[in-house]
């Protein structure tokens, strides 16, 4: 490998190490997500539910199932991203690379090869509908059973407080929709 390569090779070695960074970082905070969206829930309910019964404050849990679950979807989106242009576009170039040079193209697959193997083993599909599932309970299914409780409460709410559980109820079923779609079932590269 002559001169050139070495720091080709290098800048896409330092490309891969970067996006590792952004994908640890991103997938810190996608998780911790699911821990604030417990929290206020927990907050918002202990006030709509405490001594004096507050049914308009379950109206705040919808809002925030869409802000926190569309931020989740959005960042689990990325981390996907980062691993598919690792696996489809940064592994090929390397091997374009190494490839010129009369390296072994097994010996540079296998530098990226966690990349694919721990979307490989037998239990990925089931774990991944498993998370799906959580996803849709923690960022849907929580919102549209406080727009529920809010009913059961309130049974006659003002029009506008209807149209806006309307809206609350469509965006939160737009994002159960979402997060299906972006789930990433698929296994191997």
């Amino acid at each position: 490998m002559n001169d050139e390569q070495k720091e080709i090779l290098e800048i896409y070695l330092q490309e891969y190490n970067k996006l590792k960074d952004e994908q640890i970082q991103r997938i810190g905070f996608r998780d911790n997500l699911i821990y604030v969206t417990l929290g206020v829930f927990g907050g918002v309910l202990a006030f709509a539910l405490g001594e004096q019964i507050n049914p308009d404050a379950l109206l705040v849990l919808p809002w925030v199932s869409l802000v926190l679950g569309w931020t989740y979807v959005v960042n689990d989106e990325k981390i996907s991203a980062i691993g598919r242009y690792i696996r489809n576009k940064l592994v090929n170039k390397v091997n374009v690379l190494t490839a010129k040079a009369g390296a072994d193209i097994e010996e540079i697959e296998s530098i990226f090869g966690w990349e694919i193997e721990h979307r490989s083993d037998k239990r990925r599909k089931r774990r991944k509908v498993e998370q799906l599932i959580i996803d849709e309970i923690t960022f849907v299914f929580s919102g549209i059973t406080a727009l529920l409780g809010f009913w059961y409460l309130v049974l006659q709410p003002h029009w506008a407080i209807q149209i806006l559980c309307w809206v609350e109820f469509v965006l939160l079923v737009i994002l159960g929709v979402e997060i299906f779609i972006y789930a990433d079932l698929a296994k191997g590269r």
